[in-house]
């Protein structure tokens, strides 16, 4: 395999390890392309983004764009005389002048089995529809919204108790090493694209904040579905009403529980308060809650929550 001149063009930790990889693999990353610094911290000082803070770890010229539609910023990048540029997760549009100023064009890879979950958002959106499978897939990009050829893909299987946490980092390795093969094959010209199908089209839309809060009115398994997709960020929650004051409690891991004995309640309904958790009536079944977190305090089970913060039977979760 012949080494391959590159940029790669990333932001969050996500992709991270596929630059990790890149890297090890031989490849001359000749400059990274990153998110502009954001304000964070208590101190709300301009902080790197994680692809940032590692290429200049490793030495490598870092370019952060407010936006690439510029004919300076075009300029600039064609002048790097790339054979290929790496996309993961960079957040910016990239416009057919920067599509098709390295020799072999641009590269992204996409955590999704496409064409299904499109967009923003297809860890969590996969995990959150119920999904039993997923991947990731490197395309050949184009000017469409993960609309390019698939050039190579793996599927996963998504376990009943992935979050979008578990998923995302799993993906992320898995996703480095398919990129690796992909410049190994591209290197070598023998990489061969595959039109993504016309039909199973879905869009993985950024998630949204009025997202978060749980329906309680939704099924136990929806929901569960719902709480693993938004866990660890943003967060699925409900409110309780107490003393004048409404409290937002995030719910950080259930499961769904059913017996013929058990009381249906109405949805939201605190059904039981024991040693193992705390068991919420959905629209159908019921969730027993064993994680929570409030807002400033770490994660604490149910246990240790309901010592602090009493809950009865007959209480509604809002």
């Amino acid at each position: 395999m012949s080494a391959l001149r590159l940029a790669f063009m990333g932001t969050p930790d996500f992709s991270v390890p596929v630059l990790a990889e890149i890297l090890a693999a031989g490849h001359d990353v000749v400059a990274v392309y990153s998110q502009p610094p954001r304000k964070a911290g208590r101190g709300l000082a301009a902080q790197p983004s994680p692809v940032h803070r590692f290429a200049e770890e490793h030495g490598i010229p870092v370019f952060t764009p407010v936006s690439l539609k510029g004919e300076a910023e075009q300029q600039a990048f064609a002048s790097l005389d790339l054979d290929v540029a790496v996309v993961v997760a960079y957040g910016l549009i990239l416009p057919k002048s920067v599509l098709e100023a390295p020799r072999m064009g641009c590269l992204n890879l996409h955590a999704s089995l496409l064409p299904r979950w499109r967009g923003a958002a297809p860890i969590q959106r996969a995990i959150m529809a119920g999904d039993t499978e997923t991947g990731v897939m490197a395309m050949q990009m184009d000017e469409g919204l993960d609309t390019g050829p698939v050039l190579l893909a793996e599927r996963v299987t998504i376990a009943p108790a992935d979050t979008a946490g578990s998923l995302h980092d799993t993906l992320s390795h898995i996703g480095a090493s398919l990129m690796v093969r992909v410049l190994a094959a591209l290197s070598r010209g023998s990489l061969e694209a595959t039109p993504q199908s016309g039909t199973g089209v879905t869009y993985a839309k950024k998630i949204a904040k009025a997202e978060a809060r749980i329906d309680w009115s939704r099924s136990a398994a929806e929901l569960d579905c719902h709480i693993r997709g938004l866990t660890p960020f943003p967060g699925a929650y409900f409110e309780v009403a107490r003393d004048n004051e409404t409290i937002r409690i995030k719910l950080l891991r259930a499961k769904p529980v059913s017996g013929s004995g058990r009381k249906q309640g109405t949805p939201g309904e605190v059904l039981s308060v024991d040693g193992a958790g705390l068991v919420v009536a959905c629209g159908q079944g019921a969730l027993e809650i064993s994680q929570v977190q409030r807002a400033g305090k770490s994660p604490v089970s149910a246990r240790d929550f309901l010592r602090g913060f009493p809950l009865e039977p007959g209480e509604t979760l809002l």
